[in-house]
């Protein structure tokens, strides 16, 4: 590891007064720096040890008792350290505000915020630390020894963990190593409490390959397995126990991991009613739904061996199900517009699609029927005006504090809509240099947060979302950190029924970046059409009537939040998609005769309607043709078997002599074309009433005649006799 450069033990004689107010190294250990180089102010990235603090008990200054903290260390220098000696540290004076706790977490990790508590000291020692290696600590540090270092009024303070060691260049002044947290000090004895709501998503992208399976199963598998990170939000949740908690649940995850439990199926052209019989009354069998396969009879002795990469997925699908259900069971659920739907996007190009998404997630969250409670939260908690004058009443709404200009109230009214805000600061972790998302930082940064409410007059509550894309590392000891006798556990639903503060909408912020990243027009187009597709299919498709809800709600998912993110992808699952279906409504075609003449203005002839499809369908029949030509057409559906066709009698008539063109065009049971026509000219050699009379006239002039000249023989023949 590349080490700073070194200065005169000049220069460390000079300040070594100042390291001992500054850094708390003991006057023995400030001699010890003045008397070789010490080395030169290192940034936090560069420091030879990593510090974690993974344990706090209690979470909050106790009055009496002492603190016990435990983590690790980590060398990660290229040289062995050695003597390393941890101490903690503590700040003087405490936060007072939520935003002054805001800039605190944002401060440098080299800049000093306390002091290290050396008196006995070292708290704990390791003796040896090889590159690379990681040792654990664990030491309680007790209360008189914090007493003498904080004011002992209310508020949030510092705590850390420095490691000083000896490496190759000796012992330097400063920590080589070091982690910190907040932790509050409420006032003794106190009797008030602060409600406080926990809300766990669970949302992720989804997107489909062409024939309905979930596309990307070896992240799905990753995710959902004991490591991953929705796995972990549900290990999270399902630790509560028993305390309150609420979850903001897209029912599209859900489903997909039902999905992948049950083996990822295709979708499916087949009878969704296994007794269900086909237009030639026998029971009607499942087989492929692949247009030019022959039906098949069931599962064969040469069936495909269960694909691996299908099988890890359904393993881990069904126990992560398990495991969330352990954890929604008896807790709020709250549910998202169906496939987690951009509702600002929405409200811009489609508003029709936040009411069926609305409507899809429904009142009971599959495959379990929990009761669940309508719900919207937009991308980093913002929503746009039209987002919200669109958003139907009775939904819980939750929005970002930093969506409000000034101080932000913890439930407010707008425009009609009760909005319950989320805390931006208590989503954001703990401060650096330790990992501001480590479970312990996120649970202090929250008891800080609500101790600042607790000293706020009105107590305001504190809600908090936690990111969509946190993954505790662990949850142990995380909810026993919460049993504070100040602090609150409740639901959102509860802190929504609370007082709220009437806010105009002039002070709500929907920053540009936000409105610059909703999806398109093209995006709900790409799902409008596939949707209309998946109809389509389902109406033409005899036995079959949930086809076009599975593809309604695949198309829903990639109108979702995460697509913001990739909407070239949603757009191509889309497309693949509907390129799918469109193979299936190709397999069923109507053939015209090549011509047809009418010899006496009117006549019949007939069309072939094939289905190459293993599924029987029903189809109509139209025609576009031209005025002078008219052409009747069964009233009555057309019912084709699987692999048959169908022979339709039409009857043509015509007034007009010459070449008219007709298009025959089939259609679902809707009207609505499937793609497939074709075209026939018809000629009509009908003569006209003028022509007609003239031929009378004419024969009947000619019979005359031939009567007349009989009629004059006769006579003459008599004369003569």
């Amino acid at each position: 590891m590349h080490r700073p450069s070194l200065l005169p033990a000049l220069v460390a004689t000079a300040f070594a007064g100042t390291l001992i107010a500054t850094s708390g190294v003991p006057a023995a250990g400030a001699a010890e720096a003045a008397s070789r180089p010490a080395a030169a102010h290192r940034a936090a990235d560069e420091a030879p040890l990593t510090v974690t603090i993974d344990r706090l008990t209690p979470s909050a200054l106790p009055r009496k008792g002492p603190i016990r903290v435990s983590g690790s260390v980590t060398n990660v220098d290229d040289e062995t350290w050695t003597a390393i000696n941890l101490y903690p540290m503590v700040s003087s004076v405490p936060i007072t505000s939520t935003a002054e706790l805001a800039e605190q977490a944002d401060t440098d990790a080299e800049d000093p915020v306390g002091e290290r508590i050396t008196d006995p000291g070292p708290y704990k020692t390791i003796d040896e630390l090889a590159p690379g290696q990681t040792m654990q600590y664990s030491f309680s540090v007790p209360r008189g020894r914090i007493n003498t270092r904080i004011s002992g009024d209310p508020g949030v303070y510092w705590f850390g963990v420095h490691a000083l060691g000896s490496s190759s260049s000796g012992r330097v002044p400063g920590a080589d190593g070091r982690a910190r947290t907040f932790v509050p000090l409420v006032p003794d004895k106190t009797t008030r409490t602060v409600d406080t709501a926990l809300v766990v998503p669970i949302r992720r992208g989804i997107t489909h390959d062409a024939d309905g399976t979930l596309a990307d199963l070896a992240g799905w598998t990753r995710t959902l397995a004991p490591q991953g990170q929705l796995r972990k939000l549900a290990d999270f949740g399902a630790a509560a126990g028993d305390r309150p908690l609420t979850w903001l649940v897209d029912p599209a995850v859900t489903d997909a991991a039902t999905r992948l439990a049950d083996g990822n199926p295709a979708r499916s052209i087949a009878p969704t009613d296994d007794d269900t019989e086909d237009p030639d009354g026998e029971a009607s069998a499942s087989p492929s739904d692949d247009p030019t396969e022959e039906p098949s009879d069931g599962a064969s002795d040469d069936a495909e061996p269960e694909d691996p990469e299908v099988a890890a997925a359904a393993v881990a699908a069904s126990d992560w199900l398990d495991r969330l259900h352990t954890g929604l069971e008896g807790s709020e659920v709250l549910g998202l517009p169906y496939g987690d739907l951009d509702v600002a996007g929405a409200a811009s190009q489609e508003p029709e699609a936040y009411t069926r998404a609305r409507k899809r997630t429904g009142t009971e969250l599959a495959p379990w029927g929990l009761p669940v409670t309508p719900a919207v939260s937009g991308y980093g908690g913002y929503l746009s005006p039209a987002a919200l004058s669109m958003i139907d009443p009775g939904t819980d709404v939750l929005v970002t504090d930093q969506m409000f200009r000034g101080r932000a109230p913890s439930v407010a009214q707008t425009d009609g809509h009760a909005l319950v805000v989320t805390s931006s600061g208590a989503a954001s972790g703990g401060p650096g240099p330790t990992d501001a998302m480590s479970p312990l930082a996120v649970r202090q940064r929250i008891v800080s947060e609500a101790a600042l409410r607790l000293l706020t007059p009105g107590r305001p509550p504190l809600v908090v979302l936690l990111p969509s894309t946190w993954a505790p590392a662990s949850s142990a000891g995380f909810f026993d950190g919460l049993d504070l006798d100040w602090l609150h556990l409740t639901t959102v639903k509860e802190i929504s029924e609370q007082p709220a503060r009437a806010v105009e909408s002039d002070r709500l912020d929907y920053p540009d970046e936000q409105s610059s990243a909703e999806l398109g027009a093209v995006d709900f187009a790409a799902a409008a059409g596939l949707t209309r597709s998946g109809d389509i299919l389902q109406n033409l498709l005899t036995l079959n009537n949930e086809v076009g809800g599975t593809v309604r709600d695949e198309a829903m998912t990639d109108i979702s939040y995460t697509d913001r993110r990739r909407p070239l992808s949603s757009r191509a699952s889309a497309s693949r998609s509907r390129a799918w279906i469109d193979d299936r409504l190709g397999a069923v075609t109507v053939t015209a005769p090549e011509a047809v003449i009418l010899s006496s203005g009117s006549g019949r002839f007939s069309a072939t309607i094939t289905n190459t499809l293993d599924q029987p369908v029903t189809v109509r029949l139209e025609v576009l043709s031209d005025p002078q030509v008219r052409v009747s057409v069964p009233d009555s559906d057309v019912q084709i078997g699987p692999g048959a066709r169908n022979t339709v009698l039409l009857k043509a008539s015509s007034d007009a002599v010459g070449v008219r063109n007709i298009t025959l065009l089939l259609t679902d049971t809707e009207g609505t074309s499937i793609g497939s026509s074709d075209s026939l000219p018809i000629r009509s050699n009908q003569v006209s009433n003028v022509i007609w009379l003239i031929l009378g006239t004419g024969i009947a002039l000619l019979f005359a005649t031939i009567a007349l000249r009989l009629f004059r023989r006769i006579r003459a023949a008599a004369r003569s006799a």
